[in-house]
């Protein structure tokens, strides 16, 4: 009962924070909000949006519910569920996007959707004893994820996931 209860608050936690973090930079405009936080409304800023707050989540949950077998898990769990909600939402909403459909609330409503499919795929393994070096990996991914997606704020690619589709620009504005 309690991972099930875990996994509907995380759901609503992570979108929650979507939503709060797309806009953090714009109040707090410096270089550690730029790596952490979108800076401008292309897919690639989304994409580190959506992982921003998976981590966030999974910090304050792990705090909240630190007394748990759950907290053995969290790293790899946080990294699966994410890597598996951004798989989700992107193989249907960029053929969409890039067929010229865009649609805010389809965009908002398939978000949460793809959020709750990741966590109920990743709840098995919130009840798995999970091999620690699983963690140790994936604190590393983690790490090195949130390396990359600083790089590619400051210096983004000449792709068309990295241009913000308001102002035909890349990166910080």
């Amino acid at each position: 009962m309690f991972i099930k209860k875990y996994v509907v608050i995380n759901s609503i936690l992570i979108f929650g924070l979507c939503f709060l973090f797309h806009f953090a930079y714009n109040f707090f405009d410096n270089f550690i909000f730029a790596l952490i936080f979108p800076v401008n409304e292309s897919i690639f800023e989304h994409i580190k949006l959506v992982f921003t707050s998976y981590i966030f989540s999974s910090l304050f949950l792990s705090k909240y519910y630190k007394n748990n077998t759950l907290i053995n898990n969290l790293l790899f769990s946080t990294l699966m569920s994410y890597l598996l909600c951004i798989f989700v939402y992107l193989i249907v909403w960029i053929p969409l996007y890039f067929n010229g459909v865009e649609n805010m609330i389809f965009t908002i409503v398939w978000l949460f959707v793809s959020i709750i499919i990741s966590q109920i795929i990743v709840y098995k393994l919130y009840n798995k004893n999970v091999n620690r070096d699983y963690n140790k990996i994936s604190l590393v991914f983690i790490i090195l994820l949130f390396i990359i997606f600083g790089i590619l704020t400051y210096k983004p690619l000449k792709n068309p996931l990295f241009i913000d589709p308001q102002t035909k620009s890349y990166g910080i504005p």
